[in-house]
């Protein structure tokens, strides 16, 4: 799932629980890897209550490489969440839950948010060959937001850092970088949320820039 940015999205009724939105993004990247190629349309619904948040969103890019996700969050005391995705690659057979080929990577997601910092804990409880799990795979991230951009620093093992050509997995660092956040007014009850980064995976020794913008 994309975004190291949590951005709201633009509608007349922000008091809504149920939000529709879009994200496109000049391309894929996420916790350092790039998925796809070139440009993406990023839809995604979402239900937001006091506790639950759950939703749908999905990414697909002008060569036909597809993503299809559903997440469930819950906010806890202090700070704390913890929730659940499924990470689905569209092509696959949808109902494949196979440890050899299944399309289905299932993650738990565990964090804390409190006066601009934030960290996260993820991991993945099964093995798909089609999604490319391998089974235990971890990923933690921190980050800081100042006034005008924010700062993360990612790691992790298994399908975010494993070299399919050595078999090696190890844990590493694989998303270090800085992004910015501008809001364009476009009427007083509209804004269009604009996103840029640069990112470096120090362990593919591979460097990003990625700009985008929310409807």
């Amino acid at each position: 799932m994309s975004a190291s940015f949590d951005t709201a999205y633009s509608q007349d009724d922000t008091d809504s629980k149920f939000k529709v939105g879009a994200d496109f993004y000049s391309n894929y990247i996420w916790r350092g890897s790039n998925y796809g190629t070139g440009p993406v349309i990023q839809p995604s619904a979402k239900y937001s209550g006091k506790i639950l948040t759950a939703g749908a969103w999905a990414s697909t890019d002008l060569n036909g490489f597809q993503e299809a996700d559903l997440f469930l969050s819950f906010a806890l005391p202090a700070g704390f969440s913890a929730g659940l995705t499924d990470y689905y690659f569209s092509g696959l057979e949808y109902f494949d839950y196979s440890s050899a080929s299944g399309c289905h990577a299932y993650e738990i997601n565990l964090g804390f948010a409190k006066a601009g910092f934030s960290l996260s804990g993820n991991y993945i409880i099964n093995e798909a060959g089609g999604a490319g799990s391998l089974g235990g795979d971890t990923y933690l991230q921190a980050g800081y937001s100042f006034s005008y951009f924010n700062v993360f620093l990612g790691a992790g093992d298994g399908w975010h850092t494993f070299n399919p050509d050595t078999g090696e997995d190890k844990f590493a660092v694989c998303n270090l970088g800085i992004g910015v956040l501008k809001s364009i007014k476009v009427t007083e009850t509209f804004n269009i949320p604009v996103t840029g980064q640069v990112i470096l995976n120090p362990d593919k020794e591979q460097m990003f820039i990625v700009v985008g913008f929310t409807f």
